[in-house]
């Protein structure tokens, strides 16, 4: 990675004697660093343009009476690193006695095979033209579609490294690209519409760009013939974006960190509770071959895995760092940060039927005659979700379907509680879509408040 590359193994040697100089036996470093560039475009012109390299080293240091400090640097300079280590082990002594991280048991664990094949970069003057040629065709699809307000095309190759005093190597190099296109339509005497698309890949010339121009297009046409829709209860089907999106903004539901914090809407003894229809499976897998930022450890070393969350509607499992994981006297998930006190979080989601059930129902979303509303996006999840309480009101973009004819939704939000909606579940399609945000089919649920525009 140009000159910003770490190389663990020598970086691993450095530490060892500055860390044996200072008299300090027990130590980990987590490090990222990334060669990043972006551009985005407007009507044709450059609108910015941005190249990068980030670099984020994070030490902590553990002193004789057990307590840990924590610094931050970017400086690999061997004062650098001493003054790093200096610096965490003073600030050890004021370290918190409640709550003190160790080293992650699976640390030194065989780590899964990936199969992310780093891709050769193209820089910012090739991802300039294709992005200008996106922009120009996507304008050119509809006379409505008058700019491409968001837009961006980026690629980087990034670095994740953690080290520790026991031994520990980890150390991994990927690339990754996005694009995305956010359309605006206007149309004498009606409301702009708006719709856009992503695409991710392991590099910018392996971009599904078309798709992306084609789906951006296909959503903003579908709203330009927009009406109201009446208050009240409808059956309603999530398209896997929507759906996946509101179980990410819950997902503290199964944060071993959050049930400590007491800010979870599941407790201790939670595991084993039915909170879901028994159909209805869930995992986090950060290994699935479609999950483009696919790391193989975490940021204490753990190795990723597949886990079970949600098993035929029981809760199975929690996401676990090793401070929680110790907390409940399991092993750690690989699914923390690093830091004086240890994030936790969920890579990708898997949404499935739970293997040899059924809902009993065949709903389809193509041809199904009854009305329903289709639940295309969810906005404003950071204000319109209370995680702790279980609420939520969204607004949301989508149409009311009747007889098979797609009513654009002018606005309208959709509000309930996310332990009802999991029971009120009643029918995943069988064909589940590969999204950026993880995996997951339609998912239809009965009885959700929605409430149109007054």
């Amino acid at each position: 990675m140009s000159n910003n590359t770490l190389n663990a193994s020598v970086l691993r040697d450095r530490l060892h004697t500055l860390a044996t100089r200072e008299g300090i036996r027990h130590w980990d470093l987590g490090a990222a660093c990334s060669d990043d560039c972006s551009v985005q475009v407007d009507r044709g012109e450059a609108k910015q343009m941005k190249a990068a390299q980030r670099s984020s080293i994070t030490v902590r240091v553990w002193n004789t009476d057990g307590l840990v400090g924590i610094t931050s640097t970017t400086d690999l300079s061997d004062s650098g690193l001493e003054q790093a280590l200096v610096g965490a082990h003073q600030a050890s002594a004021y370290g918190n006695p409640n709550d003190v991280p160790q080293f992650s048991p699976l640390a030194t664990a065989p780590l899964p095979e990936l199969d992310r094949p780093l891709q050769e970069r193209q820089g910012i003057l090739p991802l300039l033209k294709t992005l200008r040629e996106a922009e120009a065709e996507l304008l050119s699809r509809h006379h409505a579609i008058q700019t491409v307000p968001y837009n961006g095309l980026a690629e980087s190759l990034s670095q994740s490294l953690y080290l520790n005093s026991d031994g520990a190597l980890r150390e991994m190099e990927r690339t990754q690209a996005s694009v995305y296109l956010y359309a605006r339509a206007e149309e004498d005497g009606r409301k702009p519409r708006s719709g856009g698309a992503v695409r991710l890949g392991l590099g910018s010339q392996g971009l599904d760009i078309e798709g992306c121009i084609n789906e951006a297009v296909e959503r903003t046409v579908s709203h330009l013939a927009y009406q109201p829709i009446e208050t009240g209860s409808y059956r309603v089907c999530f398209k896997p974006e929507a759906f996946l999106s509101l179980m990410g903004a819950f997902s503290s539901m199964f944060n071993a960190r959050s049930v400590l914090d007491g800010v979870s809407l599941s407790n201790r003894d939670s595991i084993g509770d039915q909170i879901a229809v028994p159909f209805l499976s869930l995992h986090d897998n950060g290994l699935h071959p479609g999950h483009v930022s696919a790391s193989a450890f975490d940021g204490e070393g753990t190795p990723t895995r597949r886990l079970c969350l949600i098993n035929g509607g029981e809760l199975s499992s929690f996401l676990h760092s090793e401070a929680t994981a110790r907390a409940f006297g399991v092993q750690p998930t690989g699914h923390a940060g690093l830091g004086a006190k240890v994030s936790v979080g969920p890579d990708w989601f898997e949404i499935s039927t739970k293997e040899g059930l059924s809902s009993g129902t065949a709903l389809d979303h193509r041809t199904e005659r009854e009305p329903f509303v289709l639940i295309e996006d969810l906005s404003a999840l950071h204000a319109g979700v209370k995680a702790t309480q279980g609420s939520f009101s969204l607004p949301f973009d989508g149409w009311l379907v009747k007889d098979g004819q797609h009513i654009s939704v002018e606005a309208a939000t959709v509000a309930g509680d996310i332990r009802t909606l999991l029971n009120s579940i009643v029918h995943l399609e069988a064909e589940s879509e590969i999204t950026h945000r993880g995996v997951c089919p339609h998912v239809w649920v009965d009885g959700l408040s929605i409430t149109g525009e007054a």
